[in-house]
């Protein structure tokens, strides 16, 4: 069939053939469209199909789609502030402000925005990790026999925690707690990389969140090597990725990646301020995330916390 738009006549009949229970394939042999078609089509507004309101919504959309977009001062303000700063991606932008993602990578293309490729996340690019330096040991409880309701994300109050290192030898480190459910990230600044800081931020972790605080999933760095102390202080259980399986901790691996945004690798944590890393911990956490139907993970945690 040459015509691939659907006309008024064509929807009484789909709306018709439909009330009469007549299949998809039928319908769309009938009116030689294809099955996908008239499955869209029936479900282009929700409840009943009605062939007048899908003919209104179909003009609607036509007009709008010739409706060019304004680029104000004010916007273009509004979207370098997100992605340069706070580190928001295209498409939570896009979401908030309600545009394609596509007009903003348009505008960006065309020099309307003052955003460089340099600017964006690595949109899924997967870079070549650098060799781990360090520390390991091998014992403790498996994530094999940690508990379904942490694997479905469907319990509140079970973490991730990892470190994120400057690339330098010696110095101050980051600890970087993730809530599964919520996805929250909580950034604690570490004094040193052994087990000993690690153990202080995990004992202040739990002063702050109490009970709340279920179990923990980590990989065998060092600093957790003291994780049996910090069961018997706690009451939490850590659980311990296999090696190489930085999947197992999903969570964590992209905070930290969004985390690298704002402290890239080569950077001394010592020069990043106390304010910088309330600052980081606000933007992390007050992005609208599309895995959270675009609530933020501030949001989640706070209802979940005082539920």
């Amino acid at each position: 069939m040459a015509n691939t738009i659907l006309s008024l006549s064509d929807r009484v009949v789909i709306q018709t053939l439909h009330q009469e229970k007549r299949s998809l394939q039928y319908i769309a042999d009938y009116l030689g469209f294809s099955k996908t078609s008239i499955f869209n089509e029936l479900h282009r507004l929700p409840g009943a199909y009605c062939a007048q309101l899908a003919q209104r919504d179909h003009e609607v959309k036509l007009k709008s789609r010739g409706r060019k977009l304004t680029l104000t001062t004010s916007l273009a303000h509004f979207i370098e502030e997100k992605i340069k700063i706070q580190k928001w991606s295209v498409e939570q932008v896009a979401h908030i402000v309600k545009i394609t993602y596509k007009t903003i990578y348009n505008w960006i293309d065309q020099g309307l925005l003052n955003i460089k490729l340099t600017d964006l996340p690595d949109r899924g690019i997967r870079r070549r990790r650098s060799k781990e330096t360090r520390g390991t040991f091998s014992h403790g409880r498996s994530i094999e026999q940690r508990p379904a309701e942490v694997d479905s994300r469907q319990s509140f109050g079970h973490f991730e925690a990892d470190t994120v290192l400057s690339g330098k030898r010696r110095g101050q480190a980051i600890a970087t707690f993730v809530e599964r459910q919520s996805r929250l990230t909580i950034v604690k600044r570490l004094g040193g990389r052994d087990s000993r800081s690690m153990t202080e931020a995990i004992l202040e972790l739990h002063d702050q969140l109490g009970s709340k605080l279920k179990t923990l999933t980590v990989d065998h760095g060092k600093e957790f090597a003291n994780y049996q102390a910090i069961e018997a202080q706690t009451g939490v259980a850590l659980y311990f990725a296999h090696a190489y399986s930085p999947h197992e901790r999903g969570s964590n691996e992209n905070r930290n990646r969004v985390l690298r945004r704002f402290i890239p690798k080569g950077k001394a944590i010592e020069e990043i301020s106390d304010q910088e890393l309330v600052e980081i911990n606000w933007y992390m956490n007050s992005r609208p995330l599309k895995c959270l139907n675009w609530k933020s993970p501030i949001e989640v945690f706070i209802q979940k916390m005082f539920k």
